[in-house]
């Protein structure tokens, strides 16, 4: 059974047009980088013809994962979701054993859009998972390499 790629209509729409610039523009570029570089000589010790071929097999590569992508894509409909629980697409501000607030209110995602670093965490990853279903007020454990740390949810906000 193939995956299901869980992702806001926003994210499908960038992995698109992505996908279309891969296909035409791009594809064309390293097409003429080819035909520049086999134009320099002898194929078995020309790197920019190496380097071309390289660039080639990187762009097939990238435009089959895109395919597999948008052909498992689920659209989430973020307004169909239960208001008080968390879900994909809301935010939400945890505080430590301590009691202390975070400074970052984290998105919760699908796998394709997640940007840890950025406070945009995927519903997969074990911080995400423990944080999925819970309401205001709930504790979760989180099991981290350093061992299970306890977050409580103080707001959730869509």
């Amino acid at each position: 059974m193939s995956n299901e790629y869980r992702m806001s209509q926003a994210r499908l729409d960038e992995l698109q047009t992505e996908l279309n610039f891969l296909k035409t523009t791009r594809s064309d570029e390293v097409a003429e980088q080819i035909k520049i570089a086999r134009g320099f000589g002898d194929l078995s010790e020309n790197s920019e013809y190496d380097e071309a071929k390289n660039e080639q097999g990187k762009l097939y590569s990238r435009i089959a994962e895109l395919e597999e992508i948008l052909q498992h894509a689920v659209v989430l409909d973020e307004n169909a979701t239960d208001n008080d629980a968390v879900t994909i697409g809301c935010k939400v501000t945890v505080a430590d054993e301590q009691g202390n607030i975070l400074p970052v209110a984290y998105k919760i995602v699908g796998s394709q859009e997640s940007d840890p670093m950025h406070g945009v965490i995927s519903e997969e990853s074990p911080f995400g998972k423990a944080l999925m279903g819970t309401k205001e007020g709930q504790t979760v454990t989180v099991d981290a390499p350093s061992g299970s740390i306890s977050y409580t949810v103080k707001k959730i906000e869509r």
